[in-house]
């Protein structure tokens, strides 16, 4: 993999360039000089460029501004044997990740300034993608306590969330809700009604019953998306609804946004590209929190997707070791990782049709970085050269072993599949480059 420190000017030429900020997809060229970008657009071609530029020829691929992923469980501090801030960098970057927003489910908790910059200055030092942390909305991520949401903020945390736990204290969220909104803060929750979730392995249904797994009813995400809609109507506040993969949730937050209420939403990979019957023989890398649903919730995300409701698509990145997931279904850990198949599983929406090209890059780039404040997600003259170079026709399958993460827990194993990215570069240096 090519590392090449920047110090001129890079040209980037015979490009397909899509910035979904500005609704440019068109061919032409980008200049980036040290960190930054100087000039994009069609008039910069091969033929006019300055004296002693490095150019990169992107033989007609797509140039995009790097993509944007707001959920990812880095496991670093605490939990290195299954995932480090490098292993999670490199897999980002393989996957055209140039920033991600990590949660705080660590150990010690991000719920803490020092904890907040120890992610940041360790993230700093690898050079690798940019990482930004989520405050934790509770002490210790229990429920109980608020965390000191504006020192965390003035340290750095973009956004607040208890990861993957809902905070189910209603009276907490009213609280949190209501200062964040004083401070302008946005509040991720994770919607599951966590009395009704216990214990279950699997979405509740006919397959659940045939398998002798216990269920987890998707009324256990939508309780908690009506609720949350009602505080935020309460308290005037933001909020923001991770990984909706019901149709049920879907419809909620429809209604909630067409009544002018500040909410914002995300899905991930498996809720739009997977449904339950991906378990097949009791697979644990299918096993995902939310689980996978039924078919009809799965056309009803992509429903979302294509009619706005949903925002933008992020990877759920949650890696699990080996000895965490060959266990029998019921005692196998939740999560899958996501990383590195973004990108390709979210342009099957574009290759069958339900979005252009420039819609599904905005949903991982652009829309992301505004709802989260990020200084990404768009190409600017000045900004970030936080480039992603992609062919989206490529085919190729995925493989568990192929890919750069520690854990290998991918619910898209063996999967067919077409887009793959080419070279992605932050602040100007190659972080990634496919080889051949």
């Amino acid at each position: 993999m090519g590392s090449t420190h920047a110090t001129g000017v890079v040209a980037y030429v015979n490009a397909r360039l899509l910035d979904p900020s500005s609704n440019l997809d068109a061919p032409g060229g980008l200049l980036s000089e040290g960190e930054s970008i100087v000039d994009f657009g069609p008039h910069v071609i091969a033929g006019q460029l300055p004296d002693g530029c490095e150019v990169v020829d992107c033989q007609g691929y797509s140039l995009c501004p790097g993509l944007v992923d707001i959920r990812v469980q880095l496991r670093e501090p605490g939990e290195e044997h299954k995932g480090t801030l490098a292993s999670a960098g490199r897999a980002a970057a393989a996957g055209g990740i140039t920033s991600m927003v990590c949660l705080p489910n660590t150990s010690p908790v991000i719920d803490d300034n020092s904890v907040v910059e120890f992610v940041a200055r360790r993230a700093r030092l690898l050079g690798l993608t940019k990482v930004y942390p989520y405050g934790a909305v509770t002490e210790g991520l229990e429920g109980q306590q608020l965390a000191e949401l504006g020192m965390l903020a003035e340290s750095g945390a973009v956004a607040f969330t208890d990861g993957v736990k809902a905070v189910a204290n209603a009276k907490v969220m009213c609280q949190a809700l209501s200062y964040a909104r004083t401070f302008g803060l946005l509040i991720v929750e994770h919607p599951e009604e966590p009395t009704l979730a216990a214990g279950g392995d699997m979405n509740a249904g006919e397959m659940a019953t045939r398998l002798g797994l216990v269920g987890i009813p998707s009324e256990a995400e939508v309780i908690m998306v009506e609720r949350d809609v009602r505080l935020v109507e309460l308290t005037g506040g933001r909020l923001h609804f991770a990984h909706l993969s019901t149709a049920a949730a879907v419809d909620v937050v429809r209604r909630a946004k067409a009544r002018g209420l500040d909410i914002t939403c995300d899905t991930a990979p498996p809720y739009f590209a997977l449904n339950e019957n991906a378990i097949g023989d009791y697979r644990t890398f299918a096993k995902l929190s939310p689980p996978l649903r039924a078919d009809e919730d799965r056309r009803a995300v992509i429903d979302g997707l294509v009619d706005g409701t949903i925002d933008a698509i992020a990877s759920d990145h949650a890696p699990e070791d080996e000895d965490a997931k060959r266990l029998p279904f019921a005692q196998a850990a939740f999560g899958g990782l996501g990383l590195e198949t973004l990108l390709t599983i979210s342009l099957e929406l574009y290759h069958n049709g339900f979005l252009s090209l420039l819609e599904v890059i905005r949903l991982l780039t652009s829309r992301p970085a505004e709802r989260f404040g990020l200084p990404a997600g768009r190409l600017i003259r000045g900004g970030a050269a936080d480039l992603t170079l992609f062919d989206p026709d490529r085919a190729w399958q995925i493989r568990e072993y192929e890919l750069y993460s520690k854990s290998k827990n991918t619910p898209f194993d063996y999967r067919p599949v077409q887009g793959r990215v080419v070279m992605t570069v932050v602040d100007g240096r190659r972080v990634f480059e496919l080889l051949g």
